[in-house]
């Protein structure tokens, strides 16, 4: 799971829920001092939520961007309904839309969409349905179809637990499972405290329903390439949901700008945010 580098607001952000024709989202937004160059939509992956974008926030805001982080429903501070249905990838491409509706102002310039992981097949899905509403989209550490053969076995073993335990016991075997490194004990209390209560608050049939889609998502690369939006393709120099050069070869076939962040891994966001927002804004700025 992702893990923000801090779980402080910067200035430049406030924290609200956004309401939207499917129901409130919560989301933090940062605004520049000046008209935005255009609205960014950050949407996070499996296991994650808005507070993963946290240092993404001001640095965007500095380069003349608006940047709008959501939690998707069932993840963390947006609510959720205890149905697995609720969660299929159409039904979250369609949350996408509404949000985007929902941010628009006379000011607020082009929507540029970003998706991290899971939320990179969310976003494709939302522009496969319309893509008129967006200037560009940005996949994030995220590839052409399903996970990797070793994560698949991860999420699975996540499934079937999630089946039959309650989300605390589930949390305390996943923390079992964790290489040392990843050990509360080298996280800040804080964020330690942050980690588990986001995962106590997103629900189970989200993760569940959304799990199965990383393990079942066809290659719709050849689709998104028709639809003519201008794309970018970024990761980090390791990733180990989708292979890098998977990643390499679907920016190859869509024509897309590609991005390798040195000295990040699945996160470029939390782990190396000032240079994954420079590519960004340039990117951005580049296609209007």
């Amino acid at each position: 799971m992702s893990r923000p580098p801090f779980l402080t607001l910067p200035p430049c952000a406030r924290a609200y829920r956004l309401d939207t024709a499917r129901g409130p989202f919560a989301v933090h937004d940062a605004r520049p001092d000046a008209a935005p160059l255009g609205t960014a939509l950050l949407v996070p992956g499996f296991t994650g939520s808005k507070e993963d974008f946290l240092a993404l926030l001001a640095p965007l805001a500095a380069a003349g961007f608006r940047a709008v982080a959501v939690d998707g429903r069932g993840q963390h501070e947006s609510p959720g309904p205890r149905e697995e249905q609720a969660y299929a990838q159409r039904e979250l491409a369609l949350d996408v839309l509404a949000q985007t509706r929902a941010l628009r102002e006379p000011d607020s310039g082009p929507v540029h969409l970003l998706g991290h992981s899971l939320g990179g097949l969310v976003t494709r899905a939302a522009v496969l349905l319309d893509a008129a509403p967006f200037r560009s989209l940005t996949v994030l550490s995220s590839g052409p179809a399903a996970i990797a053969e070793p994560q698949q076995a991860r999420v699975r073993m996540l499934i079937d637990a999630l089946g039959g335990l309650d989300m605390e016991s589930v949390w305390r075997a996943m923390r079992a499972l964790d290489p040392p490194e990843a050990a509360d004990a080298a996280t800040p209390p804080e964020l330690a405290a942050f980690l588990h209560r986001r995962w106590l608050n997103t629900v189970p049939e989200q993760l569940i329903a959304t799990g199965r889609q990383m393990l079942a998502e066809p290659d719709r690369v050849a689709e998104l390439a028709g639809t003519g939006l201008a794309t970018h393709v970024v990761s980090g120099a390791v990733d180990y949901a989708w292979p890098v050069p998977s990643m390499d070869e679907m920016a190859e076939r869509l024509g897309a700008r590609r991005t390798v962040v040195e000295g990040a891994e699945h996160s470029p966001n939390a782990e190396r945010p000032q240079k994954t927002a420079e590519a960004l804004a340039g990117f951005w700025s580049g296609v209007g």
